[in-house]
């Protein structure tokens, strides 16, 4: 038996122990064990299966208000940055082609087809490109290229090319996006935003005012190139920071 196990002994003595046992890695993923949780609707998570913490019934009540939930969606809608606005926002009820989005929230601003030939426009959602990393801590964050796969861009490029084409990027970290940002119908970036929030910005139900928290650059060349100690360093970008139109 390890002291950290023995029940016997006091309590510094044993975290010390354990402590001692553990490495880098494991501590910096202690960090991580125990979160809040939350419902997709915004209601919070009051039983768990031991791995999360549950909600006190007085935090439930503050962090599911309902106030409190409408102004998180109003601030999903502002926080919209329009990079390309081209044809929004849109009117009528037009065919949509959707990609990464609920066809059941898409059908209430048009009618949803299963194939982009049959569509007047598509709606895809995509996320800033990573590569996974082995370790523990790191898997926790996002990093590598930003660049999107060969293959992947690809894909979306013929379809940006079968149909016009509204395409949202979730900015979690900055992208490398020009053949898409060339392409596009209209080009927007959300950083955390619902799929209601995003179709009313794109029908014109709801303003959207983000602006680029850092610039999209135009390769990893120039990423490589840009000093490592200045933001917002990189050659020609595709948007300054601080770039987003208004509708």
């Amino acid at each position: 038996m390890h002291p950290y196990q023995d029940p016997a002994r006091p309590a510094p003595e044993r975290v010390d122990d354990l402590l001692s046992r553990m490495t880098l890695e494991e501590k910096a993923g202690q960090l991580f064990h125990s979160m809040l949780t939350m419902n997709p609707d915004g209601t919070p998570v009051t039983e768990t299966d031991g791995s999360l913490l549950p909600l006190t019934d007085e935090a439930a009540e503050t962090v599911g208000r309902a106030d409190f939930t409408a102004a998180g969606a109003a601030a999903q809608r502002r926080s919209l940055t329009v990079l390309t606005a081209g044809p929004l926002p849109l009117s009528g009820r037009p065919r949509l082609y959707v990609e990464n989005v609920d066809p059941d929230a898409a059908a209430a601003y048009g009618e949803v087809v299963a194939n982009p030939s049959e569509a007047d426009l598509a709606l895809l959602r995509l996320r800033t490109p990573h590569e996974e990393r082995p370790n523990r801590f790191e898997s926790f964050f996002h990093s590598g290229s930003l660049a999107f796969a060969p293959e992947e861009l690809a894909r979306v490029l013929t379809l940006l090319r079968a149909v016009p084409t509204v395409v949202c990027v979730n900015l979690e970290r900055a992208a490398v996006l020009p053949e898409i940002a060339e392409r596009a119908a209209a080009l927007l970036a959300d950083y955390g935003a619902s799929d209601a929030a995003l179709l009313d910005v794109v029908f014109g139900r709801a303003k959207p005012e983000g602006r680029l928290p850092f610039e999209l650059p135009r390769s990893m060349a120039a990423v490589e190139a840009a000093r490592p100690d200045v933001p917002n360093d990189t050659e020609d970008p595709v948007f300054p920071y601080g770039h987003g139109l208004t509708l």
